[in-house]
C-alpha cells in the first residue's frame, strides 16, 4: 500500500491516484451529529432524471480531464443504499465508459442498515460494487436512539451479515466518546466490533458541529454527558491499543485495518490525488494543464439537478490552488496517515523545503520521526496534530 512513484509537480496528483466521488444527497433523516449534505426528501427523487443529471456531469468533467485510469469510486451521501441498483449501474458504466476502470479499482458504496436489503445489495454486486461502508455508529439500542439511528444493534448486525455474503471488502463506522461513555463499556463495543470478522473500521470520536441538531443543544447547555478532554483521550488511546492487539493497527487517524484492506479511496485523499466531485456539494480535486484546482458544486439538490440538467458544469464552480496551497494540503492529509509523506515531493510543491529545525525540534519531543525521503508522525504525536501541523507550517 504505498504510494507511488512522484511524477513531478505538473502531474502530483499521480503520486496518489484519481478517483471519483459521487454525492447522492438524500436521507430517510437527519442525523442530530450530521453536518453533510444530506436533506430528507418529501417524495422519492426520480431516479431515471438523477440518473441522467450524473451521467452528464460525469462525461463533462472527463471532457476537461482527458483520458483517465480511475482507481476508486466512492459512492457517498446522504444515504447511497437508497439508490436503485440500476442508478449505480449507470453511473458506474459511465464512469468506465468516460475515463476507464482500472482492473483492480476499489468501487465503494456507503450504507445504512435501514436501507439494507439482501435483494438490493445483490443488485449493486451485479452493478460493479465491490466494497461496502456501513454507518452502523453504535452497538446498543440506548446510544443508537441518542444517536438519532433508525435502526437498531440487531438490525445492525443483520445488515453486516448481508453485506459479508456479498461482498469481500465490508467496513463500518463507529462513533466514540459519546455521551455518558465509560472507558469499559467502549472497549466492551470494541471488541464485540472486531469480533466480526470486520477488516476495516472507520472510529471517530463525537464531534459537535455547528449548525447541527446537538449543536444547537450543546449551545444551549442541553447536550449532557460529554467526555472531558482528558477522557476523550484515555478513549482514543484505549482504541489504538486495541485495534493494534487485534491486527487492525490505525493507518490514518480514524481508520484501523487488517493488513491490505485499508481503504483506497480514502488513501487517495490522504496521498492528494485527484478526484471527480460528481452529484450536490461534491468537492473534488482536478489537476488541468498542470494547475491545481478545487471544485464545489452547489449544495441544494434541486437547484444543483436544475442546473445539471441545463447545461453540465454549470452547478459546479472552481478556484485555483497556489503552490502554497497545494504544499499544505500535501502536509495536511499525508501527516495523518502512518506512513507519512515525502519530503521531496513536499519541496517540489512548496519550492522550498520544510524548516529543518522545526522537523529537528519535533523529533527531540518524540513527535515526529524521519526515515530517508519520509517524515512521519508516530502514535504519540497523532493527539497533537494540529499542533504539529502549526510548527511545521
Amino acid at each position: 500500500m504505498q504510494p507511488t512513484e512522484y511524477a513531478g509537480k505538473d502531474e502530483d496528483w499521480r503520486a496518489g491516484g484519481f478517483g471519483v466521488y459521487v454525492h447522492w444527497p438524500f436521507c430517510l433523516a437527519k442525523c442530530p451529529y450530521c453536518d453533510f449534505n444530506s436533506h430528507v426528501a418529501k417524495a422519492p427523487p426520480d431516479q431515471a432524471d438523477w440518473t441522467a443529471a450524473l451521467v452528464a456531469e460525469i462525461h463533462a468533467t472527463a471532457a476537461e480531464t482527458g483520458p483517465r485510469r480511475v482507481d476508486s469510486v466512492f459512492f457517498g451521501g446522504g444515504t447511497p443504499s437508497l439508490m436503485d441498483p440500476s442508478t449505480v449501474g449507470a453511473v458506474i458504466d459511465a464512469i468506465g465508459a468516460a475515463w476507464s476502470l482500472g482492473d483492480e479499482a476499489e468501487i465503494n458504496l456507503e450504507a445504512n442498515p435501514t436501507s439494507v436489503e439482501a435483494g438490493r445489495f445483490a443488485g449493486y454486486a451485479a452493478a460493479g460494487v465491490n466494497r461496502v461502508s456501513m454507518g452502523v455508529q453504535a452497538l446498543n439500542d440506548a446510544d443508537l436512539k441518542a444517536l438519532g439511528r433508525m435502526h437498531s444493534a440487531a438490525e445492525a448486525r443483520a445488515a453486516f451479515d448481508i453485506a459479508r455474503a456479498r461482498f469481500a471488502r465490508v467496513s463500518f463506522d463507529l462513533i466514540y466518546a459519546r455521551q455518558g461513555q465509560t472507558e469499559a463499556a467502549w472497549e466492551a463495543e470494541l471488541r464485540a466490533a472486531l469480533s466480526m470478522a470486520v477488516d476495516h473500521l472507520s472510529l471517530y470520536q463525537l464531534t459537535i458541529e455547528p449548525g447541527t441538531r446537538f449543536g444547537d443543544l450543546h449551545a444551549r447547555g442541553r447536550l449532557r454527558d460529554l467526555p472531558s478532554d482528558d477522557l476523550s483521550a484515555d478513549l482514543y488511546a484505549l482504541t489504538q491499543a486495541i485495534c493494534a492487539d487485534a491486527g487492525a493497527p490505525g493507518y490514518e487517524v480514524s481508520n484501523h485495518a487488517r493488513k491490505g484492506a485499508e481503504s483506497r479511496h480514502n488513501l487517495l485523499y490522504w496521498r492528494t490525488g485527484d478526484y471527480a466531485g460528481i452529484g450536490p456539494g461534491a468537492h473534488g480535486r482536478l489537476t488541468l494543464d498542470g494547475r491545481r484546482w478545487g471544485t464545489e458544486s452547489l449544495a441544494d439538490p434541486a437547484q444543483w439537478l436544475a442546473a445539471t440538467r441545463a447545461a453540465p458544469l454549470s452547478a459546479r464552480g472552481a478556484e485555483a490552488l497556489d503552490d502554497a496551497d497545494r504544499a499544505a494540503e500535501h502536509l495536511l492529509m499525508g501527516l495523518r496517515l502512518d506512513e507519512g509523506v515525502s519530503l521531496a515531493r513536499h519541496q517540489a510543491l512548496a519550492g522550498a523545503p520544510l524548516d529543518p529545525q522545526a522537523i529537528k525540534d519535533l523529533e527531540g519531543m518524540g513527535l515526529v520521526e524521519r526515515n530517508g525521503d519520509r517524515l512521519r508522525v508516530p502514535p504519540a504525536g497523532r493527539p497533537v496534530l494540529n499542533a504539529i501541523l502549526r510548527e511545521l507550517l
